[in-house]
Order: C-alpha cells, then sequence, then structure tokens
C-alpha cells in the first residue's frame, strides 16, 4: 500500500515490465497523475495515469500494468 503524498514531481513511473512510462508532473485531484509532456515516451502529450494502476512506491512510481497495456490505453484516450 501507498500514500498519494508518496508521489512527488519528477518521480519515474515504471510499467509492471520495468520499462519507464513517463515523469511525474503533478497529481491531478485524488485519482490521477499527469505525466510530463516532454518526457521521451510522451510524445509531446500530457497523460494520465489512474491511481489504481499504481501497485507501490519506492523511488519510483511502480504500475500493475505493463507498458504495453499503458501506452494501449493512451491511444485508445486519444
Amino acid at each position: 500500500m501507498f500514500r498519494q503524498n508518496d508521489i512527488k514531481e519528477h518521480m519515474e513511473v515504471l510499467a509492471s515490465d520495468g520499462e519507464h512510462v513517463g515523469t511525474v508532473d503533478h497529481l491531478e485531484g485524488s485519482k490521477q497523475i499527469k505525466l510530463t509532456k516532454n518526457d521521451e515516451k510522451a510524445g509531446g502529450k500530457h497523460h494520465l495515469i489512474p491511481v489504481d494502476w499504481v501497485d507501490h512506491v519506492d523511488q519510483h512510481i511502480h504500475l500493475n500494468k505493463s507498458s504495453k497495456d499503458v501506452m494501449a490505453q493512451w491511444k485508445a484516450a486519444a
């Protein structure tokens, strides 16, 4: 379990397969993490990660979804 205040700006976000999927810009309300748009994976766009996808937080944010699933969700939302 993690606390939302464990999520800090500029933290790296890793998918369950260990792949980098973004960098935290800020929390968007209490249910979503907004990623920076200038990250190499962002394609010049802000992306949102539901807090429900977070498995745990240490020095990184670890998701319970693979990078493939994360990217597919972004494409579906576009």
